[in-house]
């Protein structure tokens, strides 16, 4: 706590009086342009990946990137897109998965993770990613965690076309889907093309 206090004195002392006006303008203006789906892990910064100020990207991170597809019920992740969608109108929705994803290396290794019932039923989204890769044995080559990772983020873009606010935005040609993979130690981000409905980055 005491690292983040600092940082709260910081912000407020170096960094909020730069953007002053922006952050006037914010208090009473919310309108990104981008739903950005990422993974739940520290590494991952979405704002700072893209470059993004305050107020450009709506900002969804769970673990493993994963999006469950619709079902009519209580849910957060259904709720921010359909908020992001069908209230805020964003234009581009982003699916951002990363090398070295925890989730996916327990998925490709086949970890036990009966020690974290959540996190494992949770993962059970990603079953269709797994199914197309198929998977690997304790040890697996990071190759296959890569290739899982690439398969699940076009598994979470199918997934979100199941969402009502995002069927009727592709099917009007409002919102375009983006999948993207960032690269950890280089920094890099690879584009991957979506299947239809959705439309490539």
């Amino acid at each position: 706590m005491p690292d983040l206090t600092e940082g709260v004195a910081r912000f407020r002392r170096d960094v909020y009086p730069a953007k002053a006006d922006l952050f006037a303008y914010l208090a009473a203006h919310h309108a990104p342009s981008t739903l950005f789906v990422g993974c739940s892990d520290a590494r991952v910064v979405p704002e700072l990946i893209t470059g993004s100020e305050p107020g450009e990207l709506l900002v969804v991170r769970t673990a493993g990137n994963l999006v469950p597809a619709y079902t009519p019920g209580t849910d957060g992740v259904a709720a921010s897109i359909e908020y992001a969608v069908a209230v805020l109108g964003v234009s581009d929705i982003v699916v951002c998965g990363h090398s070295s994803c925890g989730a996916m290396t327990a998925l490709a290794e086949r970890r036990d993770l009966t020690a974290a019932p959540a996190v494992a039923g949770w993962l059970r989204h990603a079953d269709a990613a797994r199914a197309v890769s198929g998977g690997a044995e304790d040890g697996a080559a990071a190759s296959s965690v890569d290739a899982l990772v690439r398969h699940n983020v076009l598994a979470q873009l199918a997934n979100l076309a199941t969402h009502p606010a995002v069927a009727r935005a592709l099917a009007a040609g409002t919102v375009t889907l983006h999948g993207w993979v960032f690269d950890i130690a280089t920094g890099g981000v690879d584009v991957l093309a979506p299947a239809a409905p959705a439309h490539a980055a």
